[in-house]
């Protein structure tokens, strides 16, 4: 784990933008032998495990202004883990520390709409690293789940939450159980919709 987030956090250096980062974690993986793009692959999808939960799909919910999807909850995870190993414990142990990262205090007061690409919490990019790189290498496109299956693994595609289940759609709630983030993000309930057919338990 410490070899992935050497990597993760290397990728940040200079002040890259998330595809300037991509760009820059692919090909570094490309140069190396392929077992290691199947070891960040996993790497990955275990780290997701302990942010895959309702706890913060919660409080993703209120940085969303009411609205988080599957996917936009299954996206938000690389974003976190995107930040590197300090702050992605720091979430892990209480998702109300959300409220602390700089990354998510510059977007605290604006629209939603006035957030730029570069700004948005979610990474969707970095589960496709790993697939590039491996096809670089092999150059047999989509043969990462292959490799993954052979090492008897399945990497996730959807979220799972493991823990016990909430009604994230509950506004009360929610600023009852993330009271930092509320304050920086109070909700509208503008967010409010079909996205709870799909995120409530």
């Amino acid at each position: 784990m410490d070899e992935f987030w050497a990597l993760v956090e290397a990728s940040a250096d200079g002040a890259r933008t998330p595809d300037e980062r991509l760009a820059w974690l692919t090909d570094r993986l490309a140069a190396r032998p392929a077992a290691e793009v199947v070891d960040f692959a996993l790497r990955l999808d275990e780290l997701r495990g302990p942010v895959d939960t309702w706890r913060l799909w919660g409080a993703a919910t209120l940085l969303f202004d009411g609205f988080c999807s599957d996917d936009s909850f299954h996206y938000f995870q690389p974003w976190l883990i995107g930040l590197g190993r300090e702050a992605y414990h720091r979430v892990v142990a209480d998702p109300d520390a959300l409220a602390d990262l700089p990354q998510v205090r510059r977007l605290a007061g604006r629209p939603r709409e006035d957030w730029a690409d570069d700004e948005w919490p979610d990474w969707e990019c970095l589960d496709y690293v790993a697939d590039e790189a491996y096809e670089r290498i092999t150059g047999v496109p989509e043969s990462l789940d292959d490799a993954v299956s052979a090492r008897g693994r399945e990497l996730r595609s959807s979220p799972q939450p493991g823990d016990e289940a909430w009604a994230v759609s509950d506004l009360a709630e929610l600023s009852r159980r993330y009271p930092r983030l509320a304050a920086l993000f109070p909700l509208s309930g503008r967010g409010r919709g079909s996205v709870w057919e799909t995120a409530t338990p």
